[in-house]
Parts: C-alpha cells; sequence; structure tokens
C-alpha cells in the first residue's frame, strides 16, 4: 500500500489475527490453537484514514470511535476493492462518524505487529 497515495478519509480494510474460543461468521482462515483451547483467525476491519503523519504511519478510526496508529506499508493494510465499498458501505460509514478515542499504537516487528 506504500505505492499508493494514502490520505485522510480514505477507506481501508486491515486484516487483524483475533484469538477466541469462538470465532465469529466472518473469521477467516480459522485455526485451532495447539492445546485445543482456543483457535486462531483472522477478520477484516472496516476503518477510515484520519491522519497521515510525515513518519510514514497512518492513523485510522474504527466504528467506534478507537484509534489505531500503523505503518502505511504494513501488509494487513489494503484498499477496499469496488464491491467491498459498496457492500460495507454502512461499515465504512459509521467509521467515518465515529467518536474520536484514544490512539492505540501499534508497529512493526518482524513479520507481525507488536502492541506497544
Amino acid at each position: 500500500m506504500a505505492s499508493q497515495t494514502i490520505k485522510t478519509g480514505d477507506w481501508v480494510i486491515y486484516c487483524k489475527t483475533k484469538f477466541s474460543p469462538h470465532p465469529g461468521t466472518r473469521a477467516r482462515n480459522v485455526q485451532p490453537s495447539p492445546n485445543g483451547d482456543e483457535y486462531n483467525y483472522t477478520v477484516d476491519k472496516f476503518w477510515v484514514v484520519t491522519d497521515v503523519a510525515q513518519d510514514g504511519s497512518i492513523t485510522l478510526q474504527t466504528r467506534r470511535g478507537k484509534r489505531h496508529v500503523v505503518a502505511a506499508n504494513d501488509i494487513h493494510l489494503r484498499r477496499p476493492k469496488l464491491w467491498e465499498r459498496w457492500w460495507y458501505r454502512d461499515k465504512f460509514q459509521a467509521a467515518a462518524t465515529g467518536e474520536p478515542g484514544t490512539p492505540s499504537v501499534r508497529e512493526p516487528v518482524g513479520s507481525g505487529l507488536q502492541r506497544t
């Protein structure tokens, strides 16, 4: 995504890895954990860009107003396809009107991300 220009107000999809004993209906790539108590899986999150920093990081807002700071070249970040913009437009619009919250900073470490 680094080759494309990202600007405030853009809609983006973030593919988030989650862990839970009960994956939701939108869960993809569901894999049982080694001990079998939980599953790890990915879920697409429909967020809106609220800020683009000079250092290459971008601030994304969720539909509930939470904010996440990620690198613009994060491998989990992508632009929605045309059909996704139409199909998930309510989720993107909800994220665009969400109340601002406290930023959650995420920085790339190796091939994954780590919460700081």
